[in-house]
């Protein structure tokens, strides 16, 4: 059996609907209040004046970009920056080489020669600057102030080669031995 409450709950609601569905049209929606009730189709016309057409010719031309970075610095170039020729550039690193080591900070002649180390892959010889610091050197290494580059060393010494610029403008190489001193 059907409860009376229950038949009554479902008249009530499907009344409210109809009610809602057949009260509700979109022509006679409630306008806003501030909005004022509109013309005629007649006097709309007549109070209506016709805009003419612009041509798009005569309008001025916009600028796309209206800001200009012309004169500002960019922002991935480094603070510092170092001007090298691509003449100059091994010159360049040869002075920050030679200015960085202490090895490059004497003439080549001002080495003594300890000792030579033969037997493994390659040949090493030990040297002291004049002030009593001893370096390794292999084949390869550049030593002294004319940056001379070590070409061979043997058991009798090291022979390096310095390459200059003289007066004429000619670069000249000179062979620099640097021997064991002899036993007493």
């Amino acid at each position: 059996m059907i409860k009376k409450s229950n038949i009554i709950k479902t008249l009530c609601l499907s009344l409210a609907c109809m009610l809602l569905l057949s009260a509700c049209k979109k022509e006679q929606l409630p306008q806003p209040a501030s909005v004022p009730p509109q013309k005629s189709a007649a006097t709309a016309a007549k109070s209506t004046v016709v805009q003419k057409a612009i041509s798009t010719a005569s309008l001025p031309v916009m600028q796309v970009n209206k800001f200009d970075f012309s004169n500002k610095k960019d922002p991935f170039k480094p603070f510092v920056s170092e001007k090298t020729n691509r003449n100059n550039s091994n010159e360049h690193i040869k002075k920050t080489q030679k200015d960085e080591l202490p090895i490059h900070s004497f003439d080549v002649g001002k080495f003594k020669l300890i000792g030579i180390i033969t037997g493994g892959r390659e040949n090493r010889a030990m040297v002291t600057d004049p002030n009593g610091k001893g370096y390794v050197l292999k084949v390869g290494m550049t030593i002294g102030n004319g940056n001379g580059r070590i070409t061979s060393i043997t058991s009798s010494g090291v022979d390096v080669i310095e390459q200059f610029t003289d007066d004429n403008g000619r670069v000249r190489k000179e062979n620099i031995k640097i021997t064991l001193p002899r036993k007493q």
